[in-house]
């Protein structure tokens, strides 16, 4: 059996994996608030954790593999939307979550074992939060019901910091009934206008984190074995999570490993709509870049290492899929995964040395490992195949006559050919797209292949 290698967040150390129960190895990982689109920021950990659930399901078993990912849908995000648009909480989340799992689906994810929805799931919350109020470490103060910090005494070992410095260094919401200014809500009062439940503390909602402690025991126990998500919410959401269930289960573990993925840039810098350069996993499809080609460069970067989205990464990533799926076309599916890809990906996910063995594969003509592997991975695979159909080395041949033709055009100053080639490519079915990086061709699903064969 191969060997698993993981870095644990809790531990600051990369550990074997040894999974509690062989037969059914469970993963919890939080999933989006669902509001809106989702960014290509939130598809790194959907992408990151697809490839560590597919390496699970190939060394344990696919029907060994339990895998959770929810979705939080009450959320004051989501109240204010339904307040700006007019719309019913339900028929936005009830679209925003159809929209997650076809942008998701769109970049190779495989759908979770369980999908859990906060909303499923009140009465767990209120019953795990009434116990913590039993036990002293939650307390009620105006309608309010809050976790008393100082009642666990690891709380921040998993982000390593004190609680003096938590303070010092986060901003926390300041709030008269709070004994410790750290305390965090587990519940609170809804006006009439809000979403609302009943319970012993008046009718309200819960917080944010008791939702992913509450679902994972009802899916996972007391005691699972990998919770995953981005780094930003090692705290103060995992912490949290951490401290009530450790304190409602006080025999569990809650996670045995913590795992958390890095940030995304794009073009260097951090993501945000002053600068311009936020866009949604459906503003990428809907210019025509494909999702394979998402996921390719996503995992061409460690998932601990910060990702910098470029367009020169995206039109290397096109190029390189086009080749390698024009050569796997005609094959058959038997092959083995090549052993330096799983040992690779089994090195604590090593996605980027992954695609460098594939290149070496490629270099090889070891084509059968090659298409073997990169599905492995997601890629290659004839669900994202869509885009690309016949017509890779036609492509790969077009973004060099464009490539030239667009040189010679920024000497002369005359773009006729470059505009004459750009719209017989568009009228091909095939998405143009150029910038100072230079040339992306991407084939859309019903692109004619005998109008690409007449412009090479």
């Amino acid at each position: 059996m191969t060997d698993i290698r993981l870095y644990n967040t809790k531990t600051r150390r990369k550990q074997l994996f040894t999974p509690i129960d062989p037969d059914n190895v469970r993963m919890y990982v939080c999933g989006p608030t669902v509001y809106d689109r989702a960014h290509l920021g939130n598809a790194r950990p959907v992408i990151v954790f697809d490839v560590l659930y597919r390496l699970l399901r190939h060394v344990y078993g696919p029907d060994h593999v339990t895998y959770v990912r929810n979705f939080t849908d009450v959320d004051d995000k989501i109240n204010a939307r339904a307040a700006e648009t007019g719309r019913s909480i339900g028929d936005i989340t009830a679209e925003t979550t159809q929209w997650f799992l076809d942008d998701m689906a769109a970049v190779g994810a495989m759908e979770p074992d369980h999908m859990p929805r906060a909303t499923q799931y009140i009465p767990q919350m209120v019953d795990m939060i009434a116990d913590l109020i039993a036990k002293g470490n939650a307390y009620e103060a105006e309608g309010h019901v809050l976790f008393a910090v100082d009642s666990y005494a690891d709380y921040g070992k998993l982000s390593g910091r004190t609680v003096e410095d938590m303070i010092a260094g986060a901003r926390v919401e300041v709030a008269p009934y709070k004994r410790n200014p750290m305390d965090f809500v587990l519940w609170k009062p809804s006006t009439d206008d809000q979403p609302g439940w009943d319970s012993p503390w008046g009718r309200g909602r819960p917080g944010w984190h008791i939702e992913c402690s509450a679902m994972a025991y009802e899916l996972l126990g007391e005691t699972f074995d990998i919770h995953g998500g981005g780094i930003d919410l090692a705290f103060p959401h995992h912490e949290n999570e951490i401290a009530q269930s450790c304190c409602a289960h006080p025999q569990g573990g809650f996670a045995n490993f913590w795992m958390h993925n890095e940030m995304l840039q794009v073009e260097g810098k951090k993501m945000s709509k002053s600068l311009g350069n936020f866009f949604t996993v459906r503003d990428l499809l809907d210019q025509g870049v494909p999702g394979e080609v998402i996921r390719f460069v996503m995992l061409s970067t460690h998932y601990r290492k910060p990702m910098d989205w470029t367009e020169k990464k995206a039109r290397e990533a096109a190029r390189t899929l086009n080749k390698w799926r024009a050569v796997v076309s005609e094959l058959d599916e038997t092959a083995e995964v090549s052993r330096a890809v799983m040992e690779a990906v089994a090195d604590d996910l090593n996605t980027a040395g992954a695609i460098s063995v594939l290149h070496q594969l490629a270099a090889d003509k070891e084509y059968d490992a090659l298409k073997a592997s990169a599905q492995f991975l997601g890629l290659l695979t004839e669900e994202l195949g869509g885009w690309q159909n016949a017509g890779g080395v036609l492509l790969d041949a077009l973004t060099e006559r464009l490539t030239d033709a667009r040189a010679v055009a920024m000497q002369t100053k005359d773009f006729a050919e470059v505009d004459r080639l750009k719209a017989a490519l568009v009228e091909a079915g095939v998405a143009v797209q150029m910038s100072k990086e230079g040339v992306v061709l991407a084939a859309g699903p019903e692109v004619d292949l005998t109008k690409l064969e007449a412009l090479v």
